[in-house]
């Protein structure tokens, strides 16, 4: 079955999250996922907050830029959501936006790099590892959670857009994010070249899921809002991004993706959507139904 989830977008302010997390649960929504985007809000305090506001929903971080923080940091702050909040937190890392890891002095001169060293060091740190590395970027000695989860906590996914990156997550993370300017052959691709890192780490067996984002809207105003946030982000002449109209559009949308390749498909409003908690509720309860 395809994976449903919706995104709440840091534009609104955190405390908006509470009736839109809430709702999310009580609706029946899969995921729910949060972005650390820079200057807004933090990604794990917002989880944090959103877990222990809900009872089922799992809840998505997608992603914590990886220039910002210490990987052991990251290790004792995603180990604590997955011991408090068994099977419920999902969390991404990456590069983050260079323009802004310029802006707070962390941009590096090889993400690919840094992004790598982060996601060996995190994963063996989820597993119960000790850790002792001096690679370019992460240096650890002698490192070990007191509480790791249990089982590694479900492991960590990557974002990825270039296929460097694309490959990288297939060699070294346990799952992939990609964003909403990926359309159905976009995901195709992203498949491909997970695969492709996967077989040269020697990683074929198993599952490698494959979350993507899909810009949605709904009601009036609906075509207008996607058409000005592709035009924005410099996407319009890009074929087959986005959807607007009511649940049956959204879900052919969803499932192309899913025949694509997604494992997760999480609708993403507008930037300027009208009707947060309207936006989950139609996911929810007009979408989900519709989607096998």
């Amino acid at each position: 079955m395809t994976g449903l989830g919706a995104v709440f977008r840091p534009q609104l302010a955190p405390e908006r999250l509470r009736s839109v997390a809430q709702l999310a649960d009580q609706a029946g929504l899969e995921e729910l996922w949060l972005w650390e985007d820079c200057f807004r809000e933090g990604g794990l305090s917002t989880a944090a907050a959103a877990l222990a506001w809900t009872e089922r929903v799992r809840v998505g971080v997608g992603l914590l830029p990886v220039p910002l923080r210490n990987v052991a940091v990251t290790a004792m702050e995603v180990a604590s959501l997955h011991r408090m909040f068994p099977g419920r937190a999902i969390v991404g890392v990456g590069h983050g936006v260079q323009d802004w890891m310029g802006q707070v002095g962390a941009r590096v001169g090889s993400p690919v790099t840094l992004l790598r060293e982060h996601l060996v060091a995190l994963r063996a740190l989820l597993g119960g590892e000790r850790v002792t590395t001096d690679g370019r970027y992460v240096r650890l000695d002698d490192v070990a959670l007191d509480w790791p989860p249990e089982g590694g906590g479900g492991g960590v996914l990557a974002g990825a857009t270039g296929p460097r990156s694309l490959r990288l997550t297939g060699e070294a993370a346990d799952g992939t994010i990609l964003t909403a300017s990926t359309n159905p052959e976009g995901v195709r691709k992203a498949r491909q070249l997970i695969e492709e890192g996967r077989e040269a780490a020697g990683r074929g067996a198993g599952r490698h899921p494959v979350v993507v984002y899909l810009l949605a809207a709904t009601g009036a105003g609906a075509a207008e809002r996607v058409r000005a946030e592709l035009a924005d982000e410099g996407l319009a002449s890009v074929p087959d991004l986005g959807v607007a109209g009511d649940a049956g559009a959204v879900a052919k949308a969803v499932e192309r993706l899913a025949e694509a390749g997604a494992d997760t498909v999480v609708l993403q409003p507008t930037g300027d959507e009208p009707d947060p908690e309207g936006f989950v509720r139609f996911a929810a309860e007009e979408v989900r139904p519709l989607v096998p």
